[in-house]
């Protein structure tokens, strides 16, 4: 079975849906891995792309999702601000740029951002571009396509909207808002010139049947920038009590997930803390990209020690 879906897949073609759900419970998972290592590196080469945010808006969020820390129906003493130092955000973006990061992107809480505090963000977005050419992202909610338009004007260059899981899932998650309005937006941006990243979590209670539905759905959308977050269950959040994933489902979800975009960077995202002891199989099971430094309320990773990790693993990093 994997080589036939091996050749099928250097040749162009695609995986199935019971393929994919097949492969999730065959006994050969180093097999499994290896397979989305020779996906990757026929499709995305050796070179490991990174990507850094910096929480430009923090907490009070109307949004009711189960899993953050930001949400203002959770009681988790995160840090609240309405938008950080414009200046402090500059420096983070140059001093990344320095360290070889290729992208970075500035990412506020709430259902949506307002206007005003747009303007000044896309200001910010502005000096650094006239400081330096790392790529620029924004992840600032369920905006509409006149906003979107300022962000690509400002020099935005992709937006992200993670889909978070899949579909048959979201409604358990959040109430608040729908995945139909996180594909609205990731398509009127498309429309306003940008690319899109949109990816999840997984490790919130779903099943590996619907972390599947979630790597096609994104197929379907056509997305080339795919994080994978694995929970970090914080306390104070409905998820704060929930039962952690096994290695296993982790690196096979990695494996799928390239297997069914194999032209998308799979992107190591949030809770790279969480499975340090798996990172090396987590590398040479489809990830093509990482997020480095820190997270939103969370403490992430060193950027040099990162890149170091990546060139023992065989990637080639940014200067």
């Amino acid at each position: 079975m994997i080589q036939t879906i091996k050749k099928r897949l250097l040749n162009g073609g695609v995986i199935s849906q019971a393929e994919a759900l097949a492969l999730a419970k065959i006994d050969n998972k180093e097999g499994l891995y290896d397979l989305a290592n020779t996906i990757r590196q026929h499709f995305k080469g050796d070179y490991m792309e990174l990507c850094s945010i910096m929480n430009a808006k923090s907490g009070k969020c109307s949004q009711d999702c189960k899993w953050c820390s930001q949400s203002m129906f959770h009681n988790t003493n995160v840090e609240e601000y309405e938008l950080v130092d414009l200046k402090e955000a500059e420096n983070l973006a140059e001093e990344n740029a320095q360290k070889g990061v290729d992208r970075f992107s500035l990412v506020t809480s709430g259902r949506v951002i307002s206007n005003k505090n747009l303007d000044q963000l896309c200001g910010v977005y502005r000096k650094i571009n006239q400081k330096s050419s790392i790529h620029l992202c924004a992840s600032m909610g369920l905006l509409n396509r006149q906003q979107l338009d300022k962000l690509y004007d400002s020099g935005v260059s992709h937006y992200h909207c993670n889909i978070e899981t899949a579909p048959s899932f979201f409604p358990e998650m959040c109430s608040s808002h729908t995945i139909e309005d996180k594909v609205k937006t990731i398509k009127a941006a498309r429309d306003a010139g940008m690319g899109v990243c949109s990816g999840g979590i997984i490790g919130m209670g779903e099943s590996m049947e619907q972390r599947i539905e979630m790597a096609f759905y994104l197929a379907e959308l056509g997305i080339e920038s795919i994080p994978i977050n694995v929970l970090m269950p914080v306390k104070g959040t409905k998820l704060a009590e929930i039962e952690p994933l096994s290695d296993e489902e982790i690196l096979t979800t990695f494996a799928l997930f390239r297997l069914i975009n194999p032209m998308a960077n799979i992107r190591l995202a949030g809770g790279r803390s969480l499975i340090t002891r798996i990172q090396d199989k987590a590398l040479k099971a489809g990830v093509s990209a990482a997020l480095v430094g820190d997270y939103l309320t969370t403490i992430g990773t060193n950027i040099v020690q990162d890149k170091e990790t990546f060139k023992d693993a065989g990637f080639i990093v940014g200067c």
